[in-house]
């Protein structure tokens, strides 16, 4: 039977940048993920299903969790030069 485990890099693949990088950040600040939705005002659940990279996640919630980082969303080229209307 082959191997299901994912590697870190599938992961960072699967989940997204915003994902990753939120998850990483409050992996570096010691927090735990109750801990953190705590300190930056979010539900449990909120949190939970951001890291996982849920595609439907609220934008004014997504940046509660930024701003507290330092950081907000914003528009970004596409990497692959697509095109955008």
């Amino acid at each position: 039977m082959a191997n299901q485990r994912r590697t870190l890099d599938d992961l960072r693949k699967d989940i997204g940048p915003v994902a990753w990088f939120i998850r990483e950040q409050r992996k570096t600040l010691g927090y735990t993920q109750e801990e953190f939705a705590m300190r930056v005002g979010v539900g449990l659940r909120f949190l939970k299903d951001l890291e996982l990279g849920k595609k439907s996640a609220r934008m004014d919630k997504v940046n509660q969790v930024l701003n507290y980082l330092g950081k907000q969303l914003g528009p970004i080229p596409l990497d692959s030069g697509g095109e955008t209307s």
